[in-house]
């Protein structure tokens, strides 16, 4: 008898699994909002240089504040006020032609700078002065918290093969949240990065041990319409934390604001069962039987108790053992799976960084940030509904090329939008927002279906981890405006094309036998 057999017999999809997939629902709201944090704490508001401190008593100080920028303030090439520089000298001359403005010394803002607050009370750019030249600190703190993220997800995939999952999902509760609190009362900017990367680190843990209890408490038949379920929890929390940086416009009190609701999922943890098959894989048949035994009774499917013993439990564990123990290094031993490899992981990468490069970009099109995150986070709810019909219906392969090959259509139309047609560059990149959306879910199921058994996790994991170097990689993909306006939508659009050749090299997976050993990819009997 296999698992599986056990789990069909005691309800594949019943209320058992439904509070589990509930819990973790409930357990992985604050996720999307700590991911997309960065684009409102790291935001830079308007800014110019302070020139208060230039009043001396004379002609300076009894100057309207518009005649002070006059005579303060450079003029950049599009007539707009200089935000980082400031003339070595008041100009005075100004005054009486401003049109006529030559070539004199200016020097950095000597005195700090004053930032509009329309739109946020403060963020890190107001808090430590991180603009003009300091400006690529504040948005390389995402990179640092997804740097955090990667390792984390390496750790933790570790650790709950060794202790379990239900521990090491209380510990990334309560040292996620304890890191991301004390990140928000951090005194200088080294302390608060350090504290992102920690919180990155550990909150990684609620999205990897929450997805796999799910997936090990289900059936077979079940499992893509979980895995859709669990990824609707980024989309939903995505829409609601815009409500919440709308009225929350400190920085300090929005980390705050979207860290506690972790209390909820540390509360309704108690209820969380412990995975039946790790239990069974590590010889903690009375605890599985435990387990399996309440799954029946809320499942209504009692009868079967009579015949679950420990001693058929135990059964399992000798017709499953593996001849041996492997690792990461047999997805490079032989030619097919070092060949699998290296397209899913450039799929996850490319996939990654226009995915998130587009989901960062809230602020590059002109529109209102919070009308823009709300609208990219709706987009989700189609894209992510339309690939559960077409998974089945089409295949894995035609919908993850149709995916990318849609989001490359939609990135290159915004290459060639004309920058002052800000509300149509958004509405395009919305759509696209949608199909990146849709790419992402797919290439989910479609790699755990690719790898073989005996390393199915290895595979993923390696995805995973893959995909966090993309995920790191976008903010400071998005910096490279600052050589060429276009350059960030280029490096975009190029990912998702490579992303929408490399997926036309996988095979297909639909209706087809999971492959079970390295042998079974490789062709061999």
């Amino acid at each position: 008898m296999k698992f599986e057999d056990i789990i069909s017999d005691i309800g594949g999809f019943g209320r058992f699994q439904k509070m589990i997939v509930i819990i973790s629902f409930i357990s992985r709201f604050t996720l999307p909002c700590h991911f997309l944090l960065n684009s409102f704490i790291a935001s830079v508001p308007a800014h110019r240089c302070h020139v208060a401190a230039r009043d001396d008593g004379g002609i300076f100080g009894n100057l309207s504040l518009a005649d002070q920028l006059t005579v303060s303030i450079p003029l950049e090439e599009d007539g707009t006020r200089s935000s980082c520089r400031m003339y070595a000298e008041p100009q005075y001359h100004l005054l009486l032609n401003s049109s006529e403005e030559i070539q004199v010394p200016t020097l950095r803002c000597q005195d700090g700078w004053v930032y509009d607050n329309t739109t946020f009370k403060s963020t890190l750019a107001t808090e430590w002065d991180l603009v003009c030249d300091q400006r690529s600190r504040s948005q390389a703190t995402a990179t640092i918290f997804f740097v955090g993220v990667m390792f984390g997800a390496v750790t933790f995939g570790s650790l709950s093969d060794r202790f379990g999952r239900r521990i090491m999902l209380l510990t990334s509760y309560l040292s996620g949240m304890l890191f991301a609190l004390s990140s928000a009362f951090a005194t200088s900017f080294l302390m608060f990065a350090v504290l992102r990367f920690l919180t990155g680190f550990c909150m990684t843990g609620i999205a990897i041990v929450s997805v796999v209890l799910c997936v090990e408490w289900v059936d077979v038949q079940h499992r893509k319409m979980v895995g859709i379920i669990e990824s609707f929890s980024w989309t939903f929390g995505s829409i609601f934390f815009v409500p919440i940086a709308y009225l929350v416009t400190d920085w300090r009190w929005l980390i705050v604001s979207v860290t506690l609701p972790v209390l909820l999922g540390i509360f309704t943890w108690r209820w969380m069962p412990e995975s039946a098959r790790w239990l069974i894989a590590n010889g903690k048949m009375e605890e599985a039987h435990m387990y399996l035994v309440k799954c029946a009774k809320m499942n209504g499917t009692e009868a079967f108790c009579q015949r679950l013993q420990p001693e058929t439990l135990s059964s399992i564990v000798v017709s499953e053992k593996k001849d041996r123990v492997y690792s990461y290094l047999d997805l490079m031993r032989t030619p097919k799976m070092r060949r699998l490899c290296l397209c899913t992981g450039s799929l996850w990468l490319s996939v990654a960084i226009a995915f998130y490069g587009i989901t960062f970009n809230i602020s590059g099109f002109g529109l209102n940030i919070y009308l823009t995150q709300l609208l990219y986070s709706s987009a989700e709810v189609p894209g992510k509904l339309s690939i559960f019909f077409l998974l089945d219906r089409i295949g894995r392969k035609p919908t993850q090329v149709g995916m990318l090959t849609m989001l490359a259509v939609f990135l290159g139309i915004n290459l060639v939008v004309p920058k002052d047609m800000s509300t149509l560059r958004t509405v395009v990149a919305i759509v696209g927002k949608g199909f990146a959306a849709a790419s992402f879910g797919t290439i989910v199921l479609y790699s755990s279906e690719l790898f073989p058994t005996v390393i199915r996790q290895n595979g993923m994991g390696y995805n995973s981890f893959m995909a966090r170097i993309g995920v790191a990689l976008a903010p400071l993909i998005l910096l490279l405006d600052g050589v060429w306006k276009t350059l960030p939508q280029l490096v975009l659009f190029s990912s998702a094309v490579v992303a929408a050749s490399v997926a036309t090299q996988l095979s297909e997976t639909r209706d087809r036998c999971l492959p079970e050993t390295i042998e079974d990819v490789e062709g061999r009997q």
